[in-house]
């Protein structure tokens, strides 16, 4: 059967990076598993098990020696995973295979396996996210005095500055960081539990020697290179940590979408593009359009990101006494699909930020229609100080404010309020200072400084303490 006839997963063949894909891939994981095998073997054989090094060695010699067809056939016939690959690592290793997995659950291998899998993903994704603000940093420095209509209610309100707005979706960014770093610090393995949690089976093992079970799990730890484990679990590490690992990667999809969809609206305004290929078609009818591919497909990831906490919440929820195997299948899909989300996500924020088109003229331009109405306050001001009457001049700009709202809704004609009031007797003693009074970079307030405190002050040190990580940049083929 040819593999177009299949249905292929587009996280694998679209969206997501290889990086990511090996990550969760088979070959990791059950190389993982012979790693723990061999460092539980040899844990043993140091406390005093009757475990030889010969067998250590044949272990350590075949480790990276997968027979996945083989393996697979065990399965068909033991429908059992672990066993497969335990009978698997058996055959490469015929010396250990009575030894191998000796006193362990499935979830010895199966737990602390995914952990380090997950944790390895965090690092893939600390990578990227800083990245993008290091990416978004530049920009928002870049245009930090450039001024823009602000919005509130999608309506027109008090100028911003294009620096200043990324500088909201870096703040964004930089609090995913806050809890993604929050994550390591929870991080633990499984460690060595047995079949409930009670270790009972080492127990056994070591003649009721309490202090070398405990020290057995210390040392496969260390050799893991986690000195941390989960004081108590039942069969599994508690699932309560997949709910708060997706709810960080949600987090940074809700950020992701935030941004994708104000730079929809920016590009709808003429105002910033998301690149835009030479050869790159907009539309099959329209050869015109610009559509924000980039963006609309961020924002669609997004949304599948942001719905799977709630599925690692009730796998969390029904986990009947010490386990029960309906996770299993579930699991196998919801984390590594959130990760490949999150890394497509972050791939295409790093592409999109790292050649963000500003059309400044469009920006001026879309300032002073709206402008002049923000303005009237000023000059009101402005004239009273100059001996007017507040109520009367007040009364006079909402009438002529009124008529040039009106020339723009109803005629489809410019803002014409400046003329109107450089026209009207009561409004002389500002009328040669008009252009002065609605001078853009008056309108913006502190926002280039906030932008500029900002980033110096709470952005950079998390650049500085992860400048090793900086200098990628995001690919999209597709």
């Amino acid at each position: 059967m040819s593999d177009r006839l299949l249905y292929t997963n587009p996280l694998t063949t679209r969206y997501s990076t290889k990086e990511m894909q090996v990550n969760f891939g088979d070959e990791k994981r059950f190389r993982l598993w012979r790693k723990l095998w061999i460092a539980l073997a040899e844990s043993e054989r140091e406390l005093g098990l009757p475990i030889t090094q010969k067998q250590i060695d044949e272990m350590k010699a075949h480790e990276g020696d997968i027979d996945f067809e083989k393996a697979e056939e065990y399965e068909r016939e033991l429908r059992h995973d672990v066993m497969a690959h335990v009978k698997a690592f058996g055959d490469a290793a015929p010396s250990a295979a009575g030894i191998i997995h000796l006193g362990a659950t499935s979830c010895f291998v199966d737990c602390n396996s995914e952990l380090m899998i997950m944790r390895d993903g965090l690092d893939i994704l600390l990578k990227k996210l800083v990245n993008v603000m290091d990416k978004l940093q530049r920009f928002a420095m870049k245009y930090k005095d450039v001024p823009t209509l602000g919005f509130t209610h999608l309506q027109p309100a008090q100028l911003t500055t294009v620096g200043k707005r990324a500088a909201l979706w870096l703040q964004d960014l930089m609090l995913d960081y806050e809890n993604l770093i929050a994550l390591y610090a929870r991080f633990r393995l499984r460690g060595v539990k047995g079949a409930t949690g009670t270790q009972a089976s080492f127990l056994e093992l070591f003649d009721g020697d309490a202090w070398k079970v405990k020290e057995l799990e210390k040392r496969v730890c260390a050799k893991l290179g986690c000195d941390k484990v989960y004081g108590v679990t039942g069969q599994t590490y508690p699932r309560k940590f997949d709910y708060n690992v997706l709810c960080v990667l949600s987090q940074i999809a809700q950020s992701a979408y935030k941004f994708s969809n104000d730079l929809r609206i920016l590009q709808s305004k003429k105002e910033l593009e998301e690149p835009f290929g030479e050869a790159q078609v907009g539309s099959s009818a329209m050869a015109y359009k610009r559509n924000p591919m980039r963006c609309e497909r961020m924002g669609g990831l997004c949304r599948y990101m942001i719905s799977l906490p709630v599925n690692a919440a009730m796998t969390a929820s029904t986990q009947w006494f010490e386990r029960t195997l309906d996770d299993s299948s579930n699991r196998r899909i919801v984390i590594a699909q959130a990760f490949l989300t999150t890394d497509a996500i972050l791939n295409l924020y790093l592409n999109i930020v790292g050649g963000l088109v500003v059309y400044e003229k469009v920006i001026e331009k879309h300032v002073a229609e709206e402008l002049p109405f923000m303005a009237t306050e000023n000059i009101i001001m402005d004239c009273v100080k100059a001996g007017g009457d507040r109520q009367e001049l007040h009364a006079r700009i909402r009438t002529h404010s009124m008529d040039a709202a009106a020339r723009i809704k109803e005629e489809g004609g410019e803002n014409d309020l400046l003329d109107r009031i450089r026209m009207d007797e009561m409004f002389h003693a500002v009328a040669g200072q008009l252009d002065e009074i609605v001078d853009p970079k008056k309108f913006i307030g502190r926002a280039p400084r906030q932008t500029e405190e900002f980033i110096t002050k709470e952005i950079r040190p998390i650049l500085e303490r992860h400048k090793n990580l900086l200098g990628t940049n995001g690919k999209v083929d597709l």
